[in-house]
């Protein structure tokens, strides 16, 4: 008779009936077939033990056996993938931190710290080589420096720049130089060299003179050199730049550099400040922006003041619509404009849009000179980002804040 296996004790299985039972079928070799009569059956064997009875396991327990889910894991979101769809301010991700340890020190024959102070010469020196990180590597430039103490001038001879990054579709660029003798914001500390067209290992061999400048000058200034891509279409691009202190630099001594290019944070000095009034009209479905006034702006001309005017832009890029200015206003540095642009744009839009204003000096027949700039949003910060708010929050209402203008985000157009 077939005995059902009971359930274990701490099964969490109610028994189920025998019909949902699986059995295990009995053995061939227990037992011998009933069709063989006994008297065919040879001599006497000894005795063999009865079969054991079939085991039965119910369904479930069957069904039961070696089952692991396993951890539920979260369902991955589009906005993991594209930060930028994020609809409220992101804490950017703090830079890479490379520690190299090289093998003059691994010896510990205590060189280290006097490598490490001829480091930090060469670096203050503009001697230093950028990373050759691929994600990092803008290219090299080439140039040298002799400065003329007699004459009172600065010889800088731009030689050639190689593995340039493609700042074009045609995997190209257009690239030109331009120097700035840092500090300063007169139109007399910048030159440029021509632009070399379709290439990313140009040769200029151009040599640019800065007049007037003393022994003074060499213990305090500081010659920048940016490497841009000319656009025609739009505004030039900023590829890199190095940065070389004068104080180095021995007079009657032509030395020459083979530096990387980098792109150097720029830092918060103050450019002037700028009103400006924010509304959005319900009625209209349009956001209003003023442009009230401008003070203690830079001074980009050489007669110690700027033509400034201002530029708007509402990102992401709508076309001509989303691009206004003002009209310029000559020779001051705290100019009065009081116009207003309105921009056609529904409420719920405008959280994922942002507002570049930018200030400009005005040059006939040659190009403009960026004074500074500011950009509100969501995704910018302090008096920038409750500026915004309170336009978004209060409808109908004109609201007003004076914002500092700076070179962070300064396009690269001349």
């Amino acid at each position: 008779m077939s005995v059902s296996k009971p359930p274990p004790p701490h099964s969490h299985f109610p028994p189920s009936n025998p019909s949902s039972h699986l059995s295990l079928p009995p053995s061939s070799s227990s037992s011998p077939s009933p069709s063989t009569p006994p008297s065919a059956a040879g001599p006497p064997s000894p005795a063999v033990p009865p079969p054991p009875s079939p085991v039965k396991i119910s369904m479930q327990e069957h069904f039961a056996i070696n089952v692991c889910p396993g951890p539920i894991l979260p369902i991955p979101q589009i906005s993991d993938f594209f930060p930028r769809f994020h609809d409220f301010p992101i804490t950017p991700t703090p830079p890479r931190e490379k520690h190299v340890l090289k093998d003059k020190d691994k010896d510990g024959n205590g060189n280290g710290e006097k490598d490490s102070k001829k480091e930090r010469e060469q670096e203050e020196n503009g001697e230093f080589a950028d990373s050759d990180d691929d994600d990092t590597y803008l290219g090299t430039l080439e140039f040298s420096l002799l400065f003329d103490q007699e004459n009172n001038c600065l010889h800088c001879t731009i030689h050639k720049a190689k593995g340039l990054k493609a700042m074009d579709s045609n995997g190209l660029a257009d690239p030109y130089v331009k120097l700035h003798l840092l500090p300063g914001a007169s139109k007399a500390n910048k030159l440029r060299t021509k632009t070399l067209k379709n290439t990313l290992n140009p040769v200029w061999n151009e040599t640019l003179i800065y007049h007037g400048i003393t022994a003074a000058d060499m213990t305090t200034k500081t010659l920048r050199l940016c490497v841009c891509d000319m656009d025609r279409l739009g505004r030039n691009e900023f590829i890199g730049e190095v940065r070389v202190a004068l104080k180095k630099l021995k007079e009657g001594e032509s030395k020459k550099y083979y530096m990387g290019l980098e792109r150097i944070a720029q830092v918060c000095v103050c450019r002037g400040r700028i009103l400006v009034s924010l509304m959005y009209v319900t009625e209209k479905s349009s956001l209003i922006v003023g442009i009230i006034r401008c003070a203690h702006l830079a001074a980009m001309d050489s007669n110690g003041y700027s033509d400034p005017f201002v530029k708007i832009v509402l990102q992401p890029d709508m076309g001509k619509k989303s691009k206004y200015k003002t009209s310029v206003k000559k020779k001051t540095l705290n100019p009065e404009f009081n116009e207003e642009f309105s921009y056609e744009v529904p409420h719920d839009q405008l959280a994922k849009k942002t507002l570049e204003i930018s200030v400009w000096d005005y040059d006939l027949g040659m190009s403009n000179d960026f004074i500074g700039g500011v950009e509100l949003g969501i995704n910018a910060k302090g008096e920038r980002l409750k500026h915004w708010f309170e336009c978004l929050k209060n409808k109908g209402k004109k609201v007003e804040y004076w914002h500092t203008l700076t070179q962070q985000g300064a396009p690269s157009s001349d």
